[in-house]
């Protein structure tokens, strides 16, 4: 291979930071067993934190940002991980404090890597990425209530900003399993799009303003809630008795203005979903529910494929909200 690549690459020095598509030499990559050579990466909403200061996320610089890629294995001193493996990184920190996928050519830590599995392709591994595995965990979160907590069959369950990365993956997973999927978006252009996903039904986000109860009427069995804030207080206190409340993002918001009812006098869940330390076993496990979940054919409707150029125009646009759907980059476009 050639000893070249090009890259992303953050920078921060002193009051100014900068990114940049460089060219680099493969010494560059100081950092684990296995070197990768990336086809595809994708943009998350904490991709889009990280290009635009570091996000308070990234320490030390200089960077190649990115928490997730897909490739094939170049070289490898692990025995798990043989050359021309296909091979998946989400998470596990890189782009942060490793370096990331925005890259043709990656070096990771052998433990941060999962064999793609036969039925899916790299870029539909990247279609799904984080934010995917974010959405799938929610979704088998919310499905533990009957198959793993021995409760009551779950019939309706609420996602909320359900035209981001996250929540059309999850609109998608729950409405596979056969739950009633309500869709809370602030984007009524998106309707369609969310029914085709799956969504019974399509709610505006303005119905979530206002103070939350201390105990609203029961609507929900399960939630997904990518946003937090004040979205995630009015869905805790609608949910039903035994229900489970999938938290896991927080551009509403970090404080969350709730009160010890819905918990105690219903036993409703609030259940944390973090993407980053999962066990290997359970990645694999969620990696392996793809094809049972997810209909590539409908999703790839709502994909946009683009390249590191056009990722450094396109992250602003994720952070004003002004962005849905799925994020793929292909580094070598």
């Amino acid at each position: 291979m050639a000893d070249k690549f090009k890259a992303i690459v953050i920078n921060q020095e002193g009051e100014s930071f900068k990114r940049e598509i460089k060219e680099l030499d493969l010494d560059f990559l100081d950092q684990g067993e296995v070197l990768i050579k990336v086809d595809f990466s994708d943009l998350n909403f904490k991709d889009a934190l990280i290009l635009n200061d570091g996000g308070k996320l990234v320490k030390d610089f200089p960077r190649i940002p990115g928490i997730d890629l897909s490739g094939k294995v170049i070289e490898s001193t692990s025995e798990e991980f043989k050359k021309d493996d296909e091979v998946i990184v989400t998470g596990c920190r890189v782009g942060e404090i490793y370096h990331g996928g925005y890259s043709q050519v990656a070096k990771v830590n052998k433990d941060f890597l999962v064999k793609k599995p036969k039925n899916l392709t790299l870029k539909q591994s990247m279609i799904l990425g984080t934010a995917g595995f974010t959405a799938l965990l929610c979704a088998l979160a919310v499905n533990a209530r009957e198959e793993i907590l021995l409760g009551e069959k779950v019939n309706d369950v609420l996602v909320t900003g359900a035209t981001g990365g996250v929540g059309t993956v999850a609109v998608m997973a729950l409405s596979k399993i056969g739950y009633n999927v309500t869709a809370v978006t602030g984007k009524p252009n998106q309707e369609a799009v969310l029914k085709k996903l799956g969504a019974k039904n399509v709610i505006s986000r303005a119905e979530f303003d206002g103070d939350p109860k201390l105990l609203g009427k029961g609507l929900w069995d399960g939630v997904v809630d990518t946003v937090g804030g004040n979205i995630l207080a009015h869905a805790i206190s609608q949910t039903r008795n035994s229900g489970i409340v999938a938290a896991c993002g927080n551009a509403g918001g970090i404080k969350l203005n709730t009160n010890v009812m819905p918990f105690i006098l219903r036993g409703v869940k609030l259940w944390g979903i973090d993407s980053i330390q999962v066990s290997m076993i359970r990645r694999k496990f969620v990696w392996s529910q793809v094809e049972r979940l997810i209909d590539f054919k409908i999703l790839e409707e709502i994909v946009k494929t683009i390249s590191m150029e056009e990722l450094l125009n396109i992250f602003p646009k994720m952070l004003k909200g002004e962005t849905s759907g799925r994020i793929v980059v292909d580094v070598n476009k």
